[in-house]
């Protein structure tokens, strides 16, 4: 065989290129199909919040995977609305006093309510900022996101400036540490918090993108 042709591959070699080619095509539609089937089927459970006589299975005559969903988006919407003017503020209000009145529930409700204010009102600092710590020893960083400034019972206790940080865990994103750290000793990335959840489930495959290539060398020359 001349120097310069290639020898020809074997059979099992094209074999195992095509299959895993063909993973690598079906697998992430297969991961997101049944992530999105869970959602659906998860948002389908409201309609047994309705009498069985008027499920839509039930008028229907057939389970309809979807409807659910609709309407759960629906009466999310509707909510919305009817809570943006006075009426509905007073409304508010109203039921709001009185879960307060029960007191496991309003131990419950009112510290749900002060979380999901902050993430999704779009005012504050919590999860705005991806940082980098030295977790679990002093030699490694992790990536973390700051959640907001620590209280005063907590800043009396050390002369340095601290951050409230959560350390999530890879590949699942949702567990993870809560830590107070100085503020001193984290380095903040000029990522989104969505690439930086990105490059955590994806165990660091998928590497976040710099938004600012200055911003990112100053930070590292800290």
């Amino acid at each position: 065989m001349p120097a310069n042709e290639v020898a020809p591959r074997p059979p099992a070699y094209l074999v195992k290129k095509y299959f895993i080619t063909g993973l690598l095509i079906w697998i992430p539609l297969a991961i997101t199909a049944w992530v999105l089937a869970l959602i659906v089927q998860t948002m389908d459970q409201s309609l047994l919040l309705l009498p069985t006589s008027i499920r839509p299975e039930t008028l229907l005559g057939v389970y309809i995977p979807g409807i659910g969903a609709i309407m759960t988006l629906l009466v999310v919407f509707v909510t919305g609305l009817v809570t943006a003017n006075i009426i509905g503020q007073r409304l508010v209000r109203f039921w709001e006093g009185a879960l307060s009145r029960i007191p496991v529930v309003k131990s419950v409700y009112y510290s749900v309510k002060q979380v999901s204010d902050t993430l999704f009102s779009g005012t504050g600092e919590a999860f705005r900022k991806v940082l980098l710590v030295r977790y679990p020893h002093p030699e490694a960083w992790a990536v973390a996101f700051q959640t907001g400034s620590p209280p005063r019972e907590v800043t009396q206790h050390s002369p340095d400036e601290m951050v409230s940080v959560f350390i999530p865990t890879a590949p699942s994103p949702v567990n993870g540490f809560f830590f107070f750290v100085r503020k001193s000793d984290t380095v903040e990335l000029n990522i989104s918090v969505d690439d930086a959840l990105k490059y955590i489930v994806s165990m660091g495959v998928v590497v976040p993108a710099t938004r600012n290539p200055n911003l990112s060398r100053r930070a590292q020359n800290q």
